[in-house]
């Protein structure tokens, strides 16, 4: 099994285009909110809480994330967990009848379709097919891409960020 440094030089070597990194920044973050809005589906309750599909794809990331790596896996966990939230937001604001879930799914489904439009503009860019299309753990690791994309911009974890570099290759404009 593959560690964190390896998947993330995995998907690196299909993202060396800083065009295509900019749009998985706006892509991936609106397709993981669209599948936990897609994915808030009831499913059973336990003790007056009423479990999700949404809540179990969470827990599930969640936990691979944290094996991953602890540190980043929380705060994957963190976001994930804000993302519900804000599903949970939407849901309650849209909730007076039927022709509202179809409004509060289709508008899932809008998000998930746009985010896909501007994941492939940004592998045009690249030229490059997408890092899943080889490795479907790379639905996966997408999100943590990004995450540490943002926390490289930061400063932090320069040493990962050395790693994935000296073995993906720098980015080009």
């Amino acid at each position: 099994m593959r560690n964190l440094e390896q998947h993330l030089v995995q998907y690196a070597m299909y993202h060396r285009d800083k065009r295509n990194i900019k749009t998985h920044l706006i892509g991936v973050p609106l397709i993981v909110f669209a599948v936990i809005m897609m994915a808030y589906v009831p499913i059973f309750e336990l003790s007056g809480l009423t479990v999700t599909l949404a809540m179990l794809l969470i827990t599930l990331a969640g936990g691979y994330y944290f094996f991953l790596s602890p540190t980043i896996g929380l705060m994957m966990v963190a976001i994930l967990i804000l993302g519900y939230a804000g599903v949970l937001l939407i849901h309650q604001g849209m909730s007076s009848g039927m022709s509202t879930n179809w409004m509060f799914y289709g508008f899932g489904g809008g998000l998930f379709i746009i985010g896909w439009i501007i994941q492939f503009i940004g592998h045009y860019f690249e030229g490059k097919k997408p890092a899943f299309v080889d490795d479907l753990i790379g639905l996966l690791i997408g999100p943590l891409f990004v995450l540490t994309e943002i926390l490289f911009k930061f400063g932090f974890l320069k040493s990962l960020e050395d790693k994935i570099i000296g073995q993906a290759g720098a980015c080009r404009n």
